[in-house]
């Protein structure tokens, strides 16, 4: 069995953690429909406050990650003399 790579195992586990985020939203659409269901605006606010909150979250440490990574590479860059 060959060892993955840290960037393969990230695409495996990236992929099926965010088809399954994507997947319970559809789920959670569901609940949209006012035949079987009833909410107000309020509730529908509330719930998506706190998803797009925790949405945000989760970006931030991916950016956070980013940032830090390129901020770890010490380069000497030399301005462009001007002509």
């Amino acid at each position: 069995m060959a060892v993955k790579s840290r960037r393969e195992r990230f695409e495996d586990v990236a992929a099926k953690r965010a088809q399954n985020i994507l997947d319970a939203l559809d789920i959670l659409g569901n609940c949209a429909n006012r035949r079987n269901y009833e909410f107000y605006e309020e509730d529908v606010k509330y719930m998506f406050r706190l998803i797009d909150t925790h949405v945000k979250k989760v970006k931030d440490k991916f950016n956070d990650e980013l940032n830090a990574s390129s901020n770890s590479k010490n380069v000497v860059k030399f301005p462009k003399p001007k002509k």
